[in-house]
């Protein structure tokens, strides 16, 4: 009797035990919630949270739109909150080439907000939506310099307007082929603030490759040389039939004929990570437009699995 006593007590103990073991572990798994805090600036808009962010994404809108725009067109920001990164988009528009004034400020600007927000370098990516597509690679080449102190691992585009003689072409082509107002008031602006920037391509080439992403034409690519290490990624949808109809544009004629162009040149010339994507019947605007030209093209999962995994 004494003997079961004895060892009803040692079971007892060793359930207690394993019991208060069990509560312990739980208290030491227990994950806090990521907290996410708004930073709304007029320059920028940051979301980020007070823990070490496992990235930060940087974004650069089409020539018109502000964070609020970017936001509305680019659904990425609750599934980047579900990973901690940190999510940075600029006002800064209205850009097609940036002059080297206007990237020195650029980069002290991301330097600065870097700083104040206590934001990590480890892992920064850049992006932007067509002209802001070549906001984000112009500046991510800038930044990329081995004295840098904020270095992106990677940098995409959606559908920009790399090249700057081709964008003059087209726009030429949109004025004599006179589709739409619409189209002729835009081609008619670019005519007029690319001849009153850099002159005719027939007599001013050089002058255009000194800023465009990329000159077909000669293939050119200066102004991208930093970013041979540096991950890349291009998206568009080259919807033909879509512009067809809507534009009469051909195929040469759009954003998509050059992103592959460009994307040849550079796997050609040993650049180590360029990814060009090419997608269909993703384009979307917010309010259920079908437009190729669009944020939705970029596959938001795929893009942070990219981010955090590659």
């Amino acid at each position: 009797m004494r003997y079961l006593k004895q060892l009803l007590c040692l079971l007892i103990f060793a359930n207690l035990n394993f019991s208060c073991k069990n509560n312990n572990d739980e208290t030491k798994t227990t994950v806090t919630p990521i907290i996410f805090k708004d930073i709304i600036e007029e320059d920028y808009e940051l979301h980020t949270s007070s823990q070490p962010a496992n990235a930060v994404l940087m974004l650069f809108g089409g020539f018109p739109e502000n964070a609020s725009d970017i936001k509305r067109e680019f659904k990425i920001l609750e599934k980047a909150k579900d990973h901690n990164i940190a999510v940075l988009y600029m006002n800064y528009n209205r850009k097609i080439w940036l002059k080297e004034q206007e990237l020195t400020q650029l980069t002290e600007q991301f330097h600065s907000i870097f700083k104040l927000h206590n934001l990590s370098v480890n892992n920064v990516y850049i992006g932007g939506f067509s002209s802001g597509g070549n906001m984000a690679l112009l500046v991510s080449n800038a930044l990329t310099d081995k004295e840098a102190h904020i270095i992106p691992k990677g940098v995409f585009i959606v559908d920009s307007p790399i090249d700057l003689v081709a964008l003059y072409n087209t726009a030429q082509t949109n004025v004599d082929r006179n589709v739409s107002n619409a189209a002729v008031q835009e081609s008619t602006w670019l005519l007029k603030t690319l001849n009153s920037t850099f002159g005719h391509p027939n007599d001013s080439l050089s002058r255009y490759e000194k800023y465009a992403v990329f000159t077909s034409k000669t293939n050119n690519f200066n102004n991208i040389k930093n970013l041979k290490n540096t991950k890349i990624r291009l998206y568009t949808e080259p919807d033909t039939l879509w512009w067809k109809n809507t534009m009469m544009a051909k195929y040469n004629e759009l954003n998509a004929y050059y992103i592959k162009k460009l994307s040849q040149s550079l796997q050609n010339h040993n650049f180590k990570d360029v990814s060009y994507i090419p997608t269909q019947n993703k384009g979307y605007r917010s309010n259920g437009d079908r437009h190729p030209h669009s944020w939705a093209i970029v596959d938001t999962e795929n893009l942070i699995d990219w981010m955090l995994n590659e």
